[in-house]
């Protein structure tokens, strides 16, 4: 059976947390960063929680990536 498709909150905090640990970031890090507390961060790196577009901007610039690639869903690996 397929699995279902990925939701743009469950690809943007996949996309988070992969880029903020590449950049050697803690959540706290960036939760400063951007003006956020770290579990709200935490919330959304495990896609409870859907961010405004200003907040995925933030995210952006301090992680060194565009919007746009953020909610970009990655190929299942499979």
């Amino acid at each position: 059976m397929p699995l279902p498709p990925m939701r743009l909150g469950q690809a943007l905090g996949i996309n988070v947390r992969r880029l903020r640990k590449e950049r050697g970031l803690s959540q706290e890090a960036l939760a400063d960063a951007v003006g956020l507390a770290p579990t709200y961060v935490g919330q959304i790196e495990r896609g409870l929680r859907n961010p405004t577009l200003d907040v995925v901007e933030r995210f952006a610039d301090v992680l060194g990536a565009e919007a746009l690639d953020l909610l970009r869903v990655s190929p299942d690996p499979r």
